[in-house]
């Protein structure tokens, strides 16, 4: 029983984490809150931030519906590993002192999600079979 639920979970967990992922994406370019809690917005083509932004929002968009979740969670996650590394580690140590948690976990959220796949109810699924 414990191994036909898994599928299942598995896409729940894909679907909330790639959902929350894309909340965050969206807060670059002013909305839910923009980067600062008052509605800024990274501005248009500004390296790394804005590309970025797009970047997460892309393939969040990618991991959630389950096309291609594989390659875009391998993206997402070094996209956060290198946010982790250039943004928040400079600032101390551990993820801790540096507010680097949420980067930190969602570079390793994704890594598990590119490695173990996107479970059930997934569209890249639905196309392999046909």
């Amino acid at each position: 029983m414990r191994e036909q639920g898994r599928p299942g979970v598995l896409a729940a967990f894909r679907v909330v984490v790639s959902f929350l992922f894309l909340c965050h994406g969206l807060q670059g370019f002013g909305l839910l809150g923009g980067i600062d809690g008052a509605g800024m917005a990274v501005p248009f083509g500004q390296w790394p931030g804005w590309w970025a932004g797009v970047i997460e929002v892309v393939g969040a968009l990618f991991v959630l519906a389950g096309f291609a979740a594989r390659p875009a969670a391998v993206l997402l996650s070094g996209t956060m590993a290198y946010a982790y590394f250039t943004v928040h580690a400079p600032a101390g140590l551990l993820p801790l002192h540096n507010m680097g948690e949420p980067a930190a976990l969602y570079s390793w959220i994704f890594l598990l999600i590119a490695v173990v796949g996107p479970g059930s109810f997934a569209l890249g699924r639905k196309r392999r079979a046909q």
